[in-house]
């Protein structure tokens, strides 16, 4: 199995619409024995929505892990000193999740794990999903794709007749985007029709 001894860390933020994709992704790198330890923001721990309740998703990130997720900011804070991980994934990533990062703001358990891994010059793989990729946050995408360690999931336009400047990563090649990370490259195309 490709992902055989690899400790990933896999942070969850506030797209809820997006997070049973994260799940089947999580789900996915552990079936081909990836170490995955579930991280969540504090949006994913305590907002039930209309796409589920906060405690229905946790019991599906600690069934597929076996592992409580890391849910306070200094639980993540060891993320870096410990190194826990050989690469971090933040999917879904919110574009507040996008723009903190881009600032150097740390306020999440998410933002928490991945400040912390970034010291110890490993990957952090983002699977964006905001619905301002294209207006406010299109300069902190920019930021990010030329920061060294960083590494975007290919991306692309969800609904442009709808919501034109709204961007959502191909969560499917979350695992392909990890294994190119793990060598220093970035996967390409990063840009993708989303159909």
């Amino acid at each position: 199995m490709q992902f055989d001894g690899l400790k990933i860390g896999f942070a969850l933020t506030g797209s809820h619409c997006m997070l049973h994709e994260g799940i089947k992704i999580m789900k996915r790198l552990v079936d081909e024995g990836a170490d995955v330890t579930p991280i969540i923001s504090y949006a994913v721990e305590s907002m039930d929505t209309r796409f589920g309740k906060a405690e229905d998703w946790l019991n599906q990130f600690r069934e597929i892990t076996n592992k409580e997720p890391i849910h306070t900011i200094p639980g993540a804070e060891p993320v870096g000193p410990q190194k826990m991980f050989d690469c971090l994934v933040v999917a879904p990533c919110t574009g507040n999740t996008l723009a903190k990062l881009a600032n150097g703001i740390t306020d999440t358990p998410a933002l928490m794990a991945s400040k912390s891994h970034l010291r110890n010059q490993r990957p952090l793989v983002l699977a964006i999903s905001t619905n301002d990729g294209l207006g406010l946050n299109a300069r902190n995408i920019g930021t990010l794709l030329i920061t060294k360690n960083i590494y975007l999931v290919p991306f692309g336009q969800d609904n442009p007749q709808v919501k034109a400047n709204s961007l959502v990563a191909h969560m499917d090649k979350i695992p392909e985007t990890i294994l190119m990370a793990c060598t220093g490259k970035q996967i390409q195309p990063v840009l993708l029709d989303y159909r």
